[in-house]
């Protein structure tokens, strides 16, 4: 049927994307390849038929996937304009407030419970445990959860907590508050629009 190939694509796109994340240095391709995880548990959802869990998804993912975007976007901008994790290292030092906005959009990312991604993350887990695809999905699915734990822990770990890689850094980045004042609104509703959407 249409629901099991669907089901069975979004499947292999969250475990490939989740995959090559692991191995990649380049900071936006991992975002980028998070975002293609993400598209797959959207995906999960919709050949379930769960059509407004999938939705519900897109709008919190939407919200901490823009701050994980603008985080990158100053990290670049602070580093000299350079993609290479491999050359971050320590940034937590010069970049104090962009490191808690990330760590959170990328906790959000993993699903931890009360930020928003958890509200629409654990709830298409939930349901689709519920449905009889065979144990073999149930586990992939897992495997491919796991995954985005993964690549989120190894980039907070090298551009953050890592040793220092060698990169130029200017921490005056955090002073600019047309750069940090958006970073700072969309954290505010990584933490509040998941509640908020689950309850409309």
């Amino acid at each position: 049927t249409w629901s099991a190939l669907l089901l069975f694509i979004a499947i292999m796109t969250m475990f490939m994307s989740g995959v090559v994340a692991i191995f990649e240095y380049d900071l936006k391709k991992i975002i980028a390849l998070s975002t293609l995880s993400q598209l797959g548990m959207m995906m999960i959802s919709i050949s379930l038929g769960l059509y407004e869990l999938a939705f519900f998804h897109l709008l919190t993912h939407a919200l901490f996937k823009a701050l994980l975007f603008l985080c990158a976007g100053i990290l670049i901008h602070g580093a000299g304009n350079t993609q290479d994790i491999r050359s971050f290292g320590g940034l937590s030092l010069n970049f104090p407030l962009v490191t808690v906005c990330m760590n959170l959009a990328n906790l959000s990312l993993c699903g931890v419970p009360f930020l928003a991604g958890f509200y629409s993350k654990d709830l298409i887990v939930e349901l689709a445990c519920q449905y009889s695809w065979g144990i073999f999905v149930l586990l992939m699915m897992f495997i491919c959860l796991s995954l985005t734990v993964l690549y989120s822990v190894r980039l907070t770990y090298l551009s953050f907590v890592g040793p220092y890689g060698g990169g130029t850094s200017i921490s005056v980045c955090e002073s600019d508050y047309s750069l940090v004042g958006p970073v700072v609104i969309l954290s505010f509703t990584s933490l509040v629009s998941g509640p908020i959407l689950s309850w409309l």
